[in-house]
């Protein structure tokens, strides 16, 4: 059977969903792979949004939204754009950046939302059906994508990503900027721990562990989980179940 992926595009409303309007009006044709979620503003798209859908098996996640400088919001395409890079540094160890993608569409470029629909779906094509389809789901991709889900949820990784523009262009409280060089660094040190603090998370709900047996399963050394594992208590997320043979053994604490 011929592979149709199922596409999810979440369309800012004064901008790419005009513009789909347009397409429709003027009788552009693009597949019809996609289906349409309307946004006030690509800025209030929550980055668990993107990731609920591709945990629910959908081939590619499309976001669209007025050109930069164009943003009746001023600043809400920037602040997707923010949001969207940071998604796909967390969903590229699971093989899945390529199934999401950030496009800008104006009220007046019909043709143009017409060929990126084209393009995306024959670009998801090319990549096949997602691993999380519930027909040929990976156990270990849906594991990382609700770590993941769970980790943009965490607060500072969304105060990074919402003032990532103003402490590199303007600075923090005392004036001080950093670059974007060193921002990157911090940003994907902090996407890299709350990614795996939450994997650890997950497994220990499912039955309780060592920190050799999760080393084993997250294949990190000991020292590494051991630290994640401190931070999880300190957190009141898991604490010692028991005790064998002087081996603290971990489970986790009802969120």
């Amino acid at each position: 059977m011929k592979f149709e992926p199922k596409v999810l595009g979440f369309l800012c409303n004064w901008c790419a969903y005009a513009g789909a309007d347009l397409a429709g009006v003027s009788r552009i044709q693009y597949p019809p792979n996609l289906r349409v979620v309307r946004v006030l503003c690509t800025g209030r798209i929550d980055p668990s949004f993107v990731l609920e859908a591709l945990a629910n098996g959908v081939d590619g996640v499309i976001v669209m939204g007025c050109h930069p400088g164009e943003c009746h919001y001023l600043t809400g395409n920037y602040e997707a754009e923010q949001k969207i890079k940071m998604l796909k540094k967390l969903i590229a160890p699971l093989g899945l950046a390529e199934r999401l993608r950030l496009e800008w569409v104006s009220a007046s470029e019909g043709g143009r939302f017409a060929e990126v629909v084209r393009d995306f779906t024959n670009h998801i094509k090319v990549l096949g059906p997602s691993q999380l389809r519930k027909e040929k789901l990976d156990p270990k991709k849906l594991e990382g994508i609700q770590a993941a889900k769970t980790a943009v949820e965490d607060f500072r990784l969304r105060a990074l990503v919402a003032r990532e523009r103003k402490i590199i262009e303007e600075g923090n409280i005392y004036g001080e900027k950093i670059s974007q060089e060193k921002f990157d660094k911090v940003m994907d040190d902090a996407l890299s721990a709350e990614y795996i603090r939450n994997r650890i998370y997950l497994l220990l709900e499912k039955e309780p562990m060592s920190i050799k047996h999760l080393s084993k399963r997250l294949e990190l050394d000991n020292k590494q989980v051991l630290d994640h594992v401190v931070i999880l208590r300190r957190r009141g997320l898991i604490t010692v179940d028991r005790v064998e043979d002087m081996t603290p053994i971990y489970a986790a604490l009802k969120r």
